[in-house]
């Protein structure tokens, strides 16, 4: 028999679509089973510790905490310094893990949606992975998954790309390699922006895309007033878009 300590788990724990918005009813994104599996957790690794304690407040008000909020641990990722090239040394996200390392489940949290994807936390899932930590996703909403849902384009085929150069030129010349290959390969392009510069994005695309390409674009979505909206885009040049510069938009597109 093994003397070994067992091991916890990393639980990816959804987030509501509502951070820097009105809070919604948490309970209208995520469900009653995920917030009885965050409200048992003692250790907790964020992007921010502030937002993350809001969060847990809020699980509180349909769960009872196994714990009180002062005594949940709760650490933040690690984050590059600006301007330097070095990534983060493999013995910080080590020690993030110490808590399921040491038999603990340990959650990790997104401001928003779910963690991993297009979030930083992937790191610390592929540092868990590594050190043999069982990694249980818990089920909620993805801002990109319910845009691509709800655009129309292709969901057979589809990549998500980040963010868009916003140098001028330089996002000119991605934009038009996206529709390229979203036309060779009949692939639909998912792509975000900083809310304050959804409105250029929005001009780019109109600028720069074929008339026959269909442009989808999500805003608020999950949020009271949320919608979207799929044109191809010489429709969206008859009438652009009104992108507000505070609420997350994603933005998908497929030539013809």
């Amino acid at each position: 028999m093994s003397d070994a300590q067992p091991l916890g788990r990393l639980l990816l724990v959804p987030n509501t679509l509502d951070h820097g918005s009105e809070p919604q009813p948490i309970d209208a994104v995520v469900a009653h089973g995920v917030l009885r599996q965050a409200a048992a957790l003692a250790h907790w690794v964020v992007e921010d510790a502030r937002s993350a304690r809001a969060f847990l407040k809020r699980v509180a008000d349909h769960v009872p905490l196994a714990l009180p909020l002062q005594q949940i641990g709760i650490s933040e990722l690690p984050r590059p310094r600006k301007g330097s090239r070095e990534g983060i040394a493999a013995a910080q996200w080590t020690a993030l893990l110490q808590p399921a390392l040491q038999g603990h489940d340990l959650g990790l949290l997104s401001e928003a949606g779910l963690p991993a994807v297009a979030d930083p936390g992937s790191a610390l899932v592929a540092a868990a992975h590594a050190a043999g930590l069982p990694v249980l996703p818990l089920a909620g909403a993805s801002a990109l998954l319910l845009a691509l849902a709800a655009s129309g384009l292709n969901g057979q085929s589809f990549a998500f790309v980040g963010y868009l150069p916003q140098e001028t030129e330089a996002r000119t010349r991605r934009l038009r390699e996206l529709e390229a290959l979203s036309r060779q390969w009949q692939q639909t392009q998912l792509f975000i922006e900083t809310p304050y510069r959804n409105g250029a994005l929005a001009t780019a695309l109109l600028a720069t895309l074929q008339p026959a390409t269909r442009l989808s674009i999500s805003s608020g979505l999950t949020l009271a007033g949320g919608w979207s909206r799929t044109l191809t885009v010489a429709q969206w040049r008859r009438a652009p878009p009104l992108l507000s510069d505070r609420l997350p938009a994603v933005f998908a597109l497929l030539a013809g």
